[in-house]
């Protein structure tokens, strides 16, 4: 049966591939819809397995909000070519639409629906991964739920996206603050919202590296008290070099040596504790204030105000209730 230009366009309408593809599979399936369909979703799934080890570190991410609930979803590829495609953003926003139709929870849900076309969101990402030759995935599937959910679009580039939810209608501050979110990255909304596992491991590391810093401080200062300069032996490779240029001798190198582990074993044991506390405590102060949403910098501040600050200077009463964000860029 000779396969027509309009056979291809019709199939080609239905199924997003490409004409040489769609050609073949109809010729191949002798005019027969169905089983067109058919191969052109097999040679997808065979693409899809061939390059399941690829990295996925394109895509297009989305964001939406009907009738209080609100998610973001992102589909992953491997190329910013596929991912600024019509065809490939359109795929996400249709996937987002659904998901947001029946207000899925989890990604496993919206990889079940099933789309306008009668397939499933499964089957549509590995036919789109077919005709594009790339891995593609869904990934980043996040909700909120409730009136006074604000969205921001990063650029309108569809690589980075955030959700703010305030406790009353605040569209300029709920705007403002999503891109706050977007720009600094917070990871909890207030001190109160951050695990305690990661409280105690910052914690932990800010107790380490103060006292890492302690013993370099005595080490140095005991380096110049033998009359050595510390920056010609802060490292084995810059020792081994220095030595090379004639800026240090293999004696000083020695002595030095002797000097640290003196240095580093007594200040180790004479640790003053209650300092090593406090100063560690600022420390963690300062990743709150660095990385809670309220207590982060404002970015439109002229003044270091606070987020908390802009809020109460908009509405004593305003405050956020909670945050999304996700991104296909390496932080």
């Amino acid at each position: 049966m000779a396969v027509t230009i309009e056979d291809i366009k019709k199939l080609r309408a239905m199924t997003g591939a490409g004409l040489a593809d769609v050609k073949k599979a109809l010729t191949e399936a002798e005019g027969d819809f169905d089983k067109a369909k058919d191969l052109l979703r097999e040679r997808g799934l065979a693409i899809a397995a061939k390059r399941s080890d690829r990295e996925t570190s394109n895509g297009c991410v989305l964001v939406k909000v009907a009738e209080g609930f609100g998610a973001m979803i992102a589909l992953k590829c491997e190329t910013d070519f596929v991912a600024n495609g019509a065809d490939f953003i359109a795929l996400t926003q249709c996937i987002l639409d659904a998901a947001i139709a029946n207000k899925c929870k989890t990604i496993d849900e919206v990889k079940e629906l099933t789309l306008a076309d009668g397939q499933k969101v499964q089957d549509a990402v590995t036919q789109r991964s077919g005709i594009t030759g790339e891995k593609m995935e869904l990934d980043g599937y996040l909700t909120l739920e409730g009136e006074n959910i604000y969205t921001y679009n990063h650029q309108n580039k569809n690589m980075l996206c955030t959700m703010v939810q305030m406790n009353k209608d605040a569209e300029e501050q709920g705007h403002v603050l999503a891109m706050q979110v977007a720009a600094m990255n917070p990871v909890a909304l207030d001190e109160a919202s951050v695990p305690q596992e990661v409280k105690d491991n910052e914690l932990q590391v800010a107790i380490q590296k103060t006292r890492e810093e302690q013993i370099e401080k005595a080490v140095e200062s005991a380096l110049k008290k033998a009359g050595i300069n510390p920056n010609l032996v802060d490292s084995d490779d810059h020792v081994e070099s220095n030595i090379a240029k004639g800026w240090l001798t293999r004696e000083e190198a020695d002595r030095a040596a002797v000097v640290r582990k003196e240095a580093t074993e007594q200040k180790a044991a004479n640790m003053p504790e209650q300092m090593i506390q406090n100063i560690a405590q600022g420390r963690l102060n300062k990743f709150f204030k660095e990385n809670c949403l309220i207590n982060q910098e404002f970015i439109q501040a002229e003044n270091k105000e606070t987020v908390a600050d802009y809020l109460k200077a908009a509405d004593k009463d305003l405050a956020v209730v909670a945050f999304k964000r996700f991104t296909l860029r390496a932080e």
